[in-house]
């Protein structure tokens, strides 16, 4: 075989390779670092940049691409030749491989399967450095660096990949002239190795609310039922977290994940039939049938990003944004009138006020009982009042409790500086959604809660974008709940505040799930799909052997006091509940001084600690000010919380809250200590069983 081989250019080298004939009829040489696949036996001119993160290889059909990660720890090699495969290696390591991904399609009576005997057009190549701002989280700029890509097909579709420092993905595009069905998606995974999993299971797609299980291994995963995403698998040698999920659901059915042999394959719901009203009290839409595809789409789409996540430092996983960054971004002009905080709320403790000369309890839900709320909220500088089930009728929002002068307390809320969150049922609210938008703005309420979804078909995805984008034209705030999780669509619309799509606070009424080993566990999983209404702030606080779970009255929670101030640190939640009463934050001044003082949303952030299901400890500035939060399971255990993260040449004053010496047998036992501190302190914290610390750090002066 003959090469001619020129260099043109200064700056940049261009290699042209020539092959003439060969009588081997396809060959593989290695020009400038860069490898070359499956030449036919004819001669032809083939074209290519000097090495850069992405070495793209072609002929007149491309067999291979890689794309680097900017820090270079990701490769992704991309093969087309009958499917589209994929092998993914993670600082040098293959930890994942795709034996095939495609989209199957139709458009009238025609179908096609994306990605089966495809044939390339072009590829491109794009290297991204920019920066995000939030609107509010845990960062207030987030670095946005990638490199991209873009792979374009005969069939009028291309593939694109992107590579971060925090993970890669991949999407597929159309741009056809005709609307498409989906009849399935390919998305199947295949593990390096053995491994364990660390993944939450459904069997009936309609509940997110779920905890987690380990399994020693692949086989072990039920292959009845679906595991959702986020999901996390652990590489056993070498150990390595490998997370599957996914990224910028819009109008698109939620990925779930299903075993077949030693496979993980992406499983969706698919498109409704047939739906009635039934489940609870008859007011949630339930599917009775199916059709035989996922989804329908204009023929020109951008697809969901399949999301994969490695990494050997659990910690990372607490501050990967991953999922955020490559959702779509924000399409609100203004978001000034957006303002994430706290909120007291009376549904956790059944609306129980002790030692309040006042009836309470939910059978005496009245104007008096939730003045006291705002009053208290007012006081302490809480910006929100929830107002959960029970305000108005569950199928009509214009059918308020007549027990309950829903227009009194929210003038008297306005009045002192304080917003109403409504709750509603989804379903009720879509009736007619334009026209209970407007009449619920017209109460003047800051939000709502809107509950009781309980899918995540293609329809529940629309609804939920419809809801984000009608109540931000009347400024209202959103908080879903029963519905999935989060992937993305609160960066598009900053106004949706938090999801529940975890297994919270609510579950302390019946059974032992909400635990510190699930405390330990949700932040490094459930929380990289983004913000949870986890809904903390028990005071009546219990030991593992002394807890019992309690139907109606007063709850409690498992874990120190600190355990429960420490999650407002370590869990995302721009909406954070208050859950327990007024009164009894009242009979806690440290505690309530605390809860007061600290904000839902943080200019930065740092991990100080983190071993999934284990321990956690972050450390978030707001302002000049810095709160730390530190958490372990069920194991008690010592911690060294290194303060470098504090400015230079200055001192500062912190107030812990720790757990007493007596919390291993009396969880609400709890000590305050004040000490000076700087850059160089390192402090030593002991953290009883199921414990925690919760710490503000303020300049001394």
């Amino acid at each position: 075989m003959k090469h001619l081989i020129r260099q043109f250019g200064k700056s940049r080298k261009v290699l042209a390779v020539l092959e003439l004939s060969s009588s081997l009829g396809k060959t593989l040489c290695l020009i400038g670092g860069v490898l070359i696949f499956s030449f036919q036996s004819k001669a032809r001119l083939i074209m290519h940049s000097a090495p850069h993160p992405a070495q793209i290889i072609q002929a007149p059909v491309a067999k291979q691409f890689k794309l680097l990660s900017p820090d270079k720890n990701y490769r992704l090699l991309i093969n087309i030749n009958k499917n589209v495969t994929y092998q993914l290696f993670y600082k040098g390591t293959k930890v994942l491989s795709s034996p095939g991904i495609s989209l199957a399609l139709s458009t009238g009576s025609t179908q096609s399967v994306l990605g089966k005997n495809a044939q390339v057009i072009k590829s491109n190549y794009k290297k991204v450095a920019n920066t995000v701002y939030p609107v509010y989280g845990d960062f207030d700029q987030i670095a946005d660096q990638y490199n991209e890509l873009t792979i374009d097909f005969t069939e009028n579709y291309s593939l694109v990949f992107r590579a971060y420092n925090q993970g890669v993905a991949y999407r597929f595009k159309t741009d056809f002239t005709d609307s498409l069905k989906v009849l399935g998606e390919k998305t199947d995974f295949q593990l390096a190795g053995d491994a364990s999993a660390d993944i939450a299971m459904t069997d009936n797609l309609t509940a997110w609310e779920l905890p987690y299980h380990t399994y020693p291994s692949i086989g072990d995963i039920p292959d009845s039922m679906r595991a959702i995403t986020p999901a996390l698998f652990t590489l056993k040698q070498p150990s390595c977290r490998i997370i599957i999920t996914e990224s910028n659901v819009r109008s698109y059915p939620g990925m779930y994940l299903r075993r077949k042999g030693n496979l993980l394959c992406g499983y969706w719901a698919a498109y409704p039939k047939k739906t009635v009203m039934g489940s609870w009290g008859d007011f949630v839409s339930v599917v009775k049938e199916r059709e035989n595809y996922i989804a329908k789409t204009p023929g020109k789409h951008a697809f969901p990003w399949r999301v994969l996540i490695a990494t050997n430092n659990d910690g990372s996983l607490l501050t990967n944004k991953l999922i955020y960054l490559l959702a779509d971004s924000d399409k609100l002009k203004d978001t000034r009138w957006i303002k994430p905080g706290k909120a007291t709320w009376e549904w956790w403790h059944d609306a129980i006020l002790p030692g309040v000369e006042l009836p309470s309890g939910m059978n005496n839900r009245n104007t008096a009982l939730y003045n006291y709320y705002v009053d208290f909220a007012a006081k302490n500088g809480l910006e929100y009042l929830m107002i959960d089930a029970g305000w108005s009728n569950v199928y009509d929002v214009k059918r308020p409790n007549p027990k309950i002068d829903i227009k009194e307390v929210i003038n008297r809320a306005t009045s002192k500086h304080v917003g109403v969150f409504l709750w509603c049922v989804a379903s009720s609210l879509l009736k007619d959604l334009p026209g209970n938008l407007d009449y619920l703005a017209g109460l003047g309420i800051a939000g709502l809660k809107v509950d009781f979804f309980d899918r995540d078909d293609q329809v529940a995805a629309k609804w939920m974008e419809q809801i984000a984008a009608e109540a931000a034209k009347r400024h209202l705030l959103i908080d879903f709940h029963g519905c999935t999780k989060p992937s993305g669509l609160e960066r598009t619309y900053p106004n949706i505040v938090n999801y529940e799509a975890v297994r919270g606070a609510e579950c302390d009424k019946w059974d032992t799930t909400a635990n510190p080993n699930h405390h330990l566990t949700i932040p490094f999983i459930r929380m990289l799909a983004g913000s949870m209404d986890y809904t903390p702030g028990a005071l009546r606080n219990k030991t593992k052997s002394a807890f019992k779970p309690i139907g109606a009255g007063l709850p409690s929670a498992m874990g120190t006091r600190c355990h429960e101030l420490a999650m407002y640190v370590i869990f995302d939640q721009p909406l954070a509940m208050l859950c327990d009463a007024p009164s009894a934050y009242e009979k806690s001044g440290e505690v309530l001084k605390f809860l007061a003082a600290v904000p839902t949303t943080f200019d930065d952030t740092k991990v100080l600690a983190g071993s999934l299901g284990n321990f956690a400890a972050l450390a978030k500035r707001s302002g000049n000010r810095w709160f730390v939060g530190a958490m372990t399971n069920w194991d008690p255990r010592d911690l060294l919380i290194d303060l470098s993260f504090l400015p230079k040449g200055k001192k500062f004053v912190a107030t812990i809250l720790k757990d007493g010496p007596n919390a291993n047998q009396d969880a609400t036992d709890y000590v305050v200590q004040k000490m000076e501190v700087s850059r160089s302190t390192k402090y030593k914290i002991h953290l009883a069983s199921g414990g925690g610390t919760a710490i503000i750090i303020v300049p001394s002066n």
